[in-house]
C-alpha cells in the first residue's frame, strides 16, 4: 500500500495507508481506508503538534481540504527523541486516491513550522477489483 516519509526541521513523519474491507462498500462507491502515522522528533527541541492539514485526492481528481485541531484528540507534545504513533481513517468515493498535508509545529518559544506529511497512495488491492 501507500508509503510515504519526510522530515522538516528535525520532525520526521512516516505514514503507511491500507484498504479496509470489512468497511467498504464498492456497488456503492464507499472506499475505506486507514494510515498509521508516526511523528518522530529527531531535532534538539521540544516540539508540539497543533494542528493538521489534509489535502485529500480522490480518483476522480477532486480534493477536499481537512483542517483541525492536534491529531485523534490529542495535542501531543515532543521530546527531542520521542516519538508518537496513531491510526486514522478516510473513506473516499473511489477504489484508489492519495493524502498529502502539514501537520502545524509549536516550539517552546512559541515559534513555529509546518512539518510535511509526503503524499502516500489509497489504493484497493487488485485482488480484490
Amino acid at each position: 500500500m501507500g508509503h510515504s516519509v519526510a522530515q522538516t526541521e528535525g520532525v520526521r513523519v512516516e505514514v503507511r495507508s491500507f484498504y479496509l474491507p470489512d468497511r467498504s462498500e464498492p456497488a456503492r462507491d464507499i472506499y475505506f481506508f486507514g494510515y498509521r502515522v508516526r511523528i518522530a522528533n529527531e531535532g534538539q527541541s521540544p516540539v508540539r503538534l497543533v494542528s493538521r492539514h489534509w489535502i485529500v485526492t480522490d480518483g476522480e481528481g477532486r480534493v477536499e481540504h481537512v483542517r483541525g485541531p492536534g491529531v485523534v484528540g490529542e495535542q501531543p507534545r515532543l521530546e527531542p527523541g520521542e516519538a508518537f504513533e496513531y491510526t486514522s481513517f478516510c473513506p473516499l468515493p473511489s477504489s484508489f486516491g492519495a493524502m498529502r498535508g502539514s501537520y502545524q509545529m509549536v516550539r517552546d518559544d512559541g515559534s513555529w513550522f509546518d512539518a510535511v506529511i509526503d503524499s502516500f497512495s489509497l489504493e484497493m488491492p487488485r485482488s480484490l477489483n
